[in-house]
């Protein structure tokens, strides 16, 4: 079942926290033995603050009552780092921003905001960087909500624009992980200009936030009303398509679903048969497999056998497998919009085939005669 998983070609280019979705997914659908999940998020809460989850894990995983010692030690610390948040020397700039009458004494003008924030409120610069720690803390709690908006108010005021990005990419997954798609897709747009106009140290730096971006991408286009679009809108730009076929072929999956079930983008259907021709060396599954067969080889009856095969990828996919709950049953939309789609595009080259052997037909008759 497990042979068509992503899951570890995607999880390099996400931060840890957005792997514990897709790990949800694996546990919720077996694909995996069940220890082997757990361990997998042990190992992925070592690096967080979420003590609490992962002692609740270890004692899943080892059916002991206890978590070890280190955890209860490592629990401690983070129980007082949250203390000191509630009386540490950002707690002034705290105050400020829960004030909205303060707050509207800011400026698009951050060096004004710097500087008003100082000599009226003795609020340093060392103390809105200290609110970027404080985010990342909360973040690594597992406290999202808090996180984005510590790191909104850090964008705000801070001068630092290295930290700057590194607070947009935080808001990003933690509008991710809220399941805040709107405020998500603003996050991701906001990057991606940076990334499109910032002068990176190397074209290779470069080339990797691109393809960061369109992993985490994937979590907002099969979830946001107008995902579908967006995807192909992004993918299919030069930059990124060429970063998919550098070093993310995988990506070519979602690219094909996308316009398989996207009926008014049906236009972009040759040029994703191109590069999937290019790349079929590099990366293959029964989905790009399908239109290869339909549409490079005229083979209906490797389509339907491929097509057959794309259910159990689409059904174990994290991204592609959700379910909706529909009175007593369960349905997968994005399975049943493929099948669908699918199906007619068999139809449809069937019989253009067959029309077009018709009138080759007919023509090599006229000349005969």
């Amino acid at each position: 079942m497990a042979e068509h998983d992503l899951t570890a070609r995607l999880a390099p280019h996400l931060d840890r926290h957005l792997v514990f979705p897709l790990l949800e997914f694996l546990q919720e659908r077996g694909l995996y033995p069940e220890e082997e999940v757990l361990a997998a998020k042990l190992r992925l809460l070592g690096g967080t603050n979420m003590v609490d989850y992962a002692m609740a894990i270890h004692r899943s995983l080892h059916g002991t009552g206890e978590a070890p010692g280190d955890m209860a030690a490592r629990r401690a610390e983070v129980v007082d780092r949250l203390v000191a948040l509630q009386t540490g020397p950002v707690l002034p700039l705290y105050a400020f921003l829960r004030d909205p009458q303060l707050v509207q004494l800011l400026r698009p003008d951050k060096q004004y905001n710097v500087n008003m924030l100082q000599e009226r409120f003795q609020i340093g610069p060392d103390q809105i960087e200290a609110l970027y720690d404080d985010a990342k803390f909360q973040f690594e709690c597992g406290s999202y909500s808090d996180a984005a908006a510590y790191l909104y108010h850090y964008r705000v005021l801070s001068t630092n624009s290295e930290r700057s990005v590194r607070a947009l990419w935080g808001m990003l997954a933690s509008g991710i992980l809220n399941r805040n798609w709107d405020a998500a897709l603003e996050e991701l747009n906001r990057l991606k200009e940076i990334i499109d106009s910032k002068n990176f140290s190397s074209p290779l730096n470069q080339l990797q936030n691109r393809i960061w971006l369109m992993h985490w991408s994937l979590f907002i286009f099969f979830n946001h009303e107008n995902g579908r679009n967006g995807i192909i809108d992004l993918f299919f730009q030069d930059r990124y398509l060429n970063a998919i076929q550098t070093n993310a072929h995988h990506l070519l999956r979602y690219l094909a679903i996308a316009v398989v079930v996207n009926k008014r983008r049906r236009n972009m259907l040759k040029d994703l048969i191109k590069v999937i021709q290019q790349e079929q060396r590099s990366y293959k599954d029964p989905v790009t497999e399908f239109l290869e067969c339909l549409y490079v080889n005229y083979d209906f009856d490797g389509a339907q056998q491929k097509l057959m095969e794309c259910e159990q990828v689409i059904l174990n996919d994290p991204f592609l497998g959700k379910r909706i709950e529909i009175g007593n049953s369960v349905t997968v939309p994005l399975r049943d919009e493929f099948f669908e789609n699918a199906r007619l595009f068999i139809f449809e080259t069937y019989c253009r085939i067959h029309r077009c052997i018709d009138i080759s037909s007919q023509n090599t008759n006229r000349s005969v005669g």
